[in-house]
């Protein structure tokens, strides 16, 4: 670790943000976590609970002169996303973030960083151990597996929070203000397949897709990045003309991270070893040709390995093929009503052969629950016609916004003040735990900001050093600027 994140300001707001560096937080992998913010709250003498799905609440009364103030929520989640470079070891369940300051940033080294949402965690640990900055009623919510399934949002239940205003810190771009959100579902796909021996005359090669920028699949899908397994599957589309047969193959590794790298163990006649490997180098051509703008490391390798203990079936590796190739990827539609923003997306995140099945996930997004829908027998209908299992899980709605909030107001007008200019108003294709929580509390005012972070989900992750500075002095003239009950 960069001692020199310990210098940069605000100090209050960076050592927690170390300390988050320092505990294992992997989404579903929380335990360690919790008890450090339990701990936390339990040492500054404030109220601390932890409910029954792993959410930590901490309260801190009023300031002296501000407890006729509204009672503000300051939210954010304890997971993070665990996405490390092929090259890196490190594991996530034990190993702290190696994070370290480069130029404006900070960043990890090989892995996420974590900024997602330690930034937001950090700044509200920050508020709540002050004793020198003005504000009223106060309620740390600290919210599990928010990354992999919202769990705590779900769980959140009626009247453990007592306050009248969300601020939910977990939007990345400082100075716009978020006010709606997309909803999400999971399409997770199970193709049965059969193992056979490989056929005499074969030879092992493994196929390698990697050097993608990957990334948030919500925020950064409009990029039009690559999705390694639709590439992988664009090549075995050809390849099983010459042969080929699939060994095993293992694609992306969570469901709302675009893929960046897909291997696969194949097989093919000796005498088509050649054409193979042309294949390879050709499609590599074609790839870098087609996202040379942006994918400038994009790699695909293939080299001779061992053959395989038995390889899948044709059968279903043709249906595999043909499924993916006509599941929808990539952004499906633009709003209509916010200039710019994606409305409805789709990830193919997940390929993984195991125990004589194909298994495949999707995250689906769309501000609109109709088009999710609608996305979700699209995604459906495409496995089910190749024999596939799907089952479409973990839906949660989004965020609709109120252009008439209090809060809203309240924050452009402070933001006004401190830096000259009125922030934008947006709204974010990504899953905030707004419109879940919103759902349980529908009298809350929410508001959803946070610094600048780039890349999240991936190991380039990075968060803007003075966004934090600006992000941490627009919360503390926010929280004075609370309106009465």
């Amino acid at each position: 670790m960069n001692k020199d994140i310990f210098k940069l300001e605000p100090q209050a707001v960076w050592k927690n943000f170390y300390s988050l560096t320092q505990i294992p937080r992997p989404s579903k992998h929380e335990e360690k976590i919790r008890q450090f913010m339990v701990e936390f709250g339990q040492k500054l003498g404030l109220e601390t609970t932890m409910d029954h799905v792993g959410n930590v609440i901490i309260r801190k009364p009023a300031t002296p002169g501000m407890e006729n103030r509204q009672g503000v929520i300051l939210q954010g989640h304890l997971d993070m996303v665990p996405q490390k470079n092929s090259d890196k070891a490190h594991d996530f369940l034990t190993d702290p973030i190696e994070a370290f300051v480069d130029a404006e940033w900070v960043t990890a080294n090989g892995t996420t960083l974590g900024a997602d949402n330690g930034m937001g965690v950090a700044a509200a640990m920050a508020i709540l151990e002050s004793k020198d900055i003005a504000h009223g009623p106060i309620e740390g919510l600290f919210t599990a597996d928010e990354e992999t399934g919202m769990t705590g949002a779900f769980g959140i239940t009626p009247g453990i929070l007592k306050g009248d205003i969300l601020l939910n810190m977990d939007s990345e771009d400082e100075g716009e203000l978020y006010v709606g959100c997309a909803g999400g579902t999971d399409a997770n796909i199970k193709l049965p397949t059969k193992k056979e021996a490989v056929p005499a005359g074969h030879v092992g090669f493994k196929v390698v897709i990697k050097g993608l920028k990957g990334g948030h699949s919500g925020l950064e899908i409009i990029l039009g990045r690559g999705n390694a397994n639709k590439m992988m599957n664009r090549w075995m589309k050809q390849a099983v003309k010459v042969g080929m047969r699939l060994g095993s193959i293992d694609g992306g590794s969570l469901r709302n991270a675009i893929p960046r790298e897909s291997f696969a163990v194949v097989t093919v006649p000796n005498e088509n070893a050649e054409k193979l490997i042309e294949s390879v180098t050709q499609f590599e051509t074609t790839f870098k040709n087609e996202f040379k703008a942006v994918e400038p490391d994009l790699s695909f390798k293939i080299e001779q390995a061992h053959l395989p203990e038995n390889v899948i079936d044709l059968e279903s590796t043709k249906k595999l093929v043909n499924a993916i190739y006509g599941c929808p990827n990539g952004v499906m539609r633009m709003s209509d009503s916010v200039p710019g923003l994606v409305e409805t997306s789709t990830n193919l995140a997940r390929v993984k052969s195991e125990d004589g099945y194909i298994l495949l996930q999707c995250l689906l997004r769309s501000s609109v629950d109709s088009a999710k829908a609608s996305l979700g027998e699209m995604v459906s209908s495409v496995f089910e016609l190749a024999g596939a299992e799907v089952e479409l899980t973990g839906s949660y709605p989004g965020w609709k916004p109120n252009m008439d909030s209090p809060i809203l107001k309240t924050m452009q007008d402070v933001y006004h003040k401190l830096y000259g200019k009125v922030p934008a108003t947006m709204a974010i294709h990504a899953g905030l735990e707004c419109g879940l929580l919103g759902g349980v509390y529908p009298d809350w005012d929410m508001i959803s900001f946070g610094p600048t972070i780039r890349y999240p989900h991936s190991p380039d992750e990075k968060v803007n050093i003075a966004s934090v500075d600006k992000f941490w002095k627009f919360l503390i003239a926010t929280l004075k600027a609370i309106p009465v009950k």
